[in-house]
């Protein structure tokens, strides 16, 4: 899981920014294998909530769509999504959710939580056809496995 609490910063005015480095197993396509999940991110106060954004490297096992191998597909995405939060930071009140469907939030610990987030964002970057290489030929009625 990749999270980072964030209550110092949601004490901060808007514009206030820090800078994180991702190194996290984050398990993309929920089959139990975790891909090292790696890159930067900015956390940028906003006036309702947390704006993250950055450039995030991974890798998911994919099924080559010509020789129908496994292999490992590496994704590269930006990311680029607002949190917020879900208890005030100074006094714990409540805070209504965002009208927004599917908004991500920033939980009543003041916790991040990316893991979700780059979920998403690496199965929308995966291809609609993965290749285990580019000049991979397909199934051979000779030998079966990669052409």
């Amino acid at each position: 899981m990749i999270q980072e609490n964030v209550a110092q910063l949601l004490k901060e005015p808007v514009g206030s920014t820090r800078d994180y480095e991702l190194d996290e197993p984050v398990d993309i396509t929920d089959n139990g294998v975790g891909g090292q999940v790696r890159g930067r991110v900015s956390l940028t106060r906003t006036n309702r909530g947390i704006l993250v954004k950055g450039t995030v490297n991974t890798g998911v096992e994919a099924t080559c769509s010509r020789c129908l191998s496994l292999f490992r597909c590496p994704l590269t995405f930006t990311i680029e999504e607002e949190y917020f939060p879900v208890i005030e930071v100074s006094s714990g009140a409540p805070l209504s959710p965002p009208d927004e469907p599917g908004s991500f939030t920033i939980d009543e610990h003041h916790v991040l939580d990316l893991t979700e987030a780059i979920r998403q964002y690496a199965l929308l970057a995966m291809p609609m056809k993965p290749l285990c290489r580019e000049d991979c030929t397909g199934l051979s009625p000779k030998s079966e496995g990669r052409g």
